[in-house]
């Protein structure tokens, strides 16, 4: 039933939005909210089941937060003139540099993750 119901959403969301490119994307930001609002309400009501699995999600989330300060900490505010003409402040400089410096930090540590697995693979 769960996938009629899929399908016939999808029908609609494509002729709405062969119609008007606002259907669609109006469409799309509805998805994107329910998507996030069940990412977030789903595992806090699994969590009241087991409050004891909690524990790693908030340790995962506590590593993002300190990887994102010390991200924050490493990040440049230089500001050029062609870019502060644009309307680029001090401060939008620091959390792209911090942004673009976590996105390295964590693909670092994907990377080095993935080495020691298959190593550790390897070594079994």
């Amino acid at each position: 039933m769960r996938g009629l119901i899929i399908i016939v959403v999808s029908i609609i969301l494509v002729v709405a939005a062969l119609f008007s490119v606002d259907a669609g994307l109006y469409a799309s930001y509805a998805l994107f909210g329910v998507a996030v609002a069940a990412s977030l309400v789903l595992p806090l009501l699994g969590s009241l089941k087991s409050p004891g699995e909690l524990k790693k999600p908030l340790m995962a989330l506590a590593a993002m937060v300190v990887l994102f300060v010390i991200s924050y900490a490493l990040s440049g505010s230089e500001v050029s003139t062609i870019q502060a003409a644009k309307g680029i402040t001090e401060n939008t400089s620091k959390l792209v540099g911090a942004g673009l410096t976590m996105f390295y930090l964590i693909s670092g540590i994907a990377v080095l993750g993935l080495i020691y697995s298959e190593i550790n693979k390897a070594l079994k």
